[in-house]
């Protein structure tokens, strides 16, 4: 296919890395596995805590894994794709039965192709594999918000990423021309583009951004068979959502639009500090186990400064006039250029569309997990930095001299506390490892404690029913229940027909809830008897 434009190998225009491994190869292959290394750690200590919302996800794979159901949307609303539960629906069906390592082992997986592609498109951009070190050294730590958007399989968040920089990384080698299969790359580009419609909207600013990269540089090769072969991909990738809202005819982003807050109101000061002060560096890797200290505030003043520096830098890279021949070339460096401008500018519309969004003011601690894909646009915002504290400044004098002499020291200031602080949030996320394991085994002391009592059908509050019932791979159905015993939010409205069907199901509670205390009261009538077990309380009809 021809495109009328001549084209040089990809790393024409900037020194191409070095072919062998290299002290900075195996740095970055050390910094790898220690990322991998410290998920798996706390994977095996049951960390970052498991919720309801999880098991719900993992109830679907049950079903998956069975072939008793094959669920469009998550269990009880009518957005966010269940891909998660079909990748670990064959790890049950291999392991022959639930488990909640097997239902994260995909979201491990996930992590390593976003790490290992977020490396990969470093070097597509810069060249630089030093740089490429501190991108993947910054990566593999992970605070708490970071380890719980990608090991925790609740719906979207660990696909986004990795499905984000691969379109990245497509998008730079179809735009610069790289050769060999490309009608693979021009479908894998469409397919995930397609698949992130259904999976979760969040990601879309980088679909758009991405997008528009190649539409910049292969307009005319997309006018011809490469455009339709996306275009067949992406409706693929998006089939599940497409089949789905015509045949229900639903809209799903109606419901998109009422989970992110839109049918509640917010004022703007909440608005604003949630969405600018708290959420990048929350959402980024900062601050401490749900909150944030003071002086971890400062990446949300530095942001907006790396986001204009990264923007502008790209920019004057991308309008910088090539010479002749080169202007009748497609050039890697404008490539690269485009693509980081890119990343920039899918940045700024994620966190601006979060910071306008009522979440932002209303659970801004908890909502910040919306900015996780702000992390696919690190190796754009850093590169700026990295080039200041790699090279020292030629020697001139006057105010722009003495500009100049600070800019390095003010350069690696910054990348050391950018390190430093996310490494100390690394560190306080692992101090709650233990913790969340003792959580852990005396939930499975509340398993094994009802199917010792004979317990099939019990009623709890929302945060404990799904994980209960997939804990006990469905020995035990739940029925959601408010403070008031009165019934609630049902995500699989099967379980409450068995459970309204049973004779007498029995009464799950968290020691010290409010739960608890409205069914001690008929404890203490003589309608209810009583076990307790560690952390639990335990309600059987007389």
């Amino acid at each position: 296919m021809t495109t009328g434009v001549r084209e040089q190998p990809r790393d024409a225009g900037r020194p191409r890395p070095a072919t062998r491994l290299g002290p900075a190869g195996w740095l970055t292959a050390a910094a790898v596995l220690a990322g991998v290394g410290h998920r798996l750690w706390l994977l095996a200590h049951a960390t970052p805590p498991t919720n309801s919302d999880e098991a719900t996800m993992g109830l679907a794979a049950l079903h998956i894994a069975r072939g008793e159901g094959f669920p469009v949307w998550f269990y009880g609303q009518q957005y966010m794709g269940t891909l998660e539960a079909y990748l670990a629906a064959p790890v049950f069906a291999v392991a022959g039965g639930p488990s909640l390592f097997g239902l994260r082992l995909p979201t491990l997986l996930l992590y390593v192709v976003f790490l290992l592609l977020a490396w990969r498109l470093t070097l597509r951009l810069t060249g630089d594999r030093w740089f490429g070190l501190l991108v993947v050294a910054l990566l593999a730590l992970g605070s708490d918000r970071i380890v719980k958007n990608q090991l925790i399989a609740g719906g979207g968040y660990p696909e986004m990423n990795a499905a984000g920089v691969a379109l990245a990384v497509l998008a730079v080698d179809l735009a610069a021309g790289r050769p060999g299969r490309r009608p693979a790359r021009w479908a894998a580009w469409g397919f995930l583009a397609g698949l992130m419609l259904w999976v979760d909207p969040l990601v879309l600013p980088y679909v758009v951004a991405t997008g528009a990269v190649l539409v910049g540089f292969r307009r005319q090769e997309l006018r011809g068979a490469a455009g339709t072969l996306l275009g067949a991909a992406a409706l693929l990738g998006a089939a599940p959502l497409l089949l789905h809202s015509l045949l229900n005819g639903r809209n799903p982003l109606h419901a998109v639009l009422a989970a992110s807050g839109a049918d509640t109101t917010a004022g703007w000061a909440d608005r604003l500090h949630g969405g600018l002060l708290l959420g990048p560096p929350l959402g980024m890797g900062f601050c401490d186990p749900g909150r944030c200290a003071t002086w971890q505030l400062w990446w949300a003043f530095a942001l907006p400064l790396l986001l204009a520096v990264g923007g502008v830098t790209a920019w004057r890279a991308l309008r910088r006039p090539p010479t002749p021949p080169a202007a009748t070339m497609v050039l890697p460096h404008r490539v690269a250029a485009a693509t980081s401008l890119a990343l920039v500018l899918a940045a700024v519309a994620t966190l601006g569309a979060y910071t306008v969004s009522s979440s932002a003011g209303l659970t801004p601690v908890e909502s910040s997990r919306y900015l996780s894909c702000l992390l696919i646009s690190v190796p754009a915002l850093l590169w700026p930095v990295w080039t200041v504290a790699r090279h020292r400044p030629p020697a001139a004098s006057g105010p722009r001299g003495v500009g100049r002499t600070l800019a390095r020291p003010v350069a690696v200031a910054l990348l050391a506390a950018t390190l430093g602080t996310a490494a100390h949030a690394t560190w306080r996320a692992a101090q709650t490892a233990s913790a969340t394991r003792a959580a852990e085994a005396r939930h499975a002391e509340l398993v094994s404690t009802l199917r010792g009592l004979g317990v099939r059908e019990v009623r709890a509050d929302y945060w404990t029913c799904n994980r209960l019932t997939f804990a006990s791979a469905e020995q035990v159905v739940c029925a959601v229940v408010d403070d008031a015993l009165r019934p609630g939010f049902d995500r699989y409205p099967a379980y409450r027909r068995e459970v309204d069907a049973a004779v007498a199901p029995a009464w799950v509670a968290p020691t010290g809830s409010p739960l608890a205390a409205t069914l001690d009261v008929r404890q203490r009538a003589g309608s209810l008897d009583l076990v307790t077990i560690d952390g639990w309380r335990i309600y059987l009809p007389r």
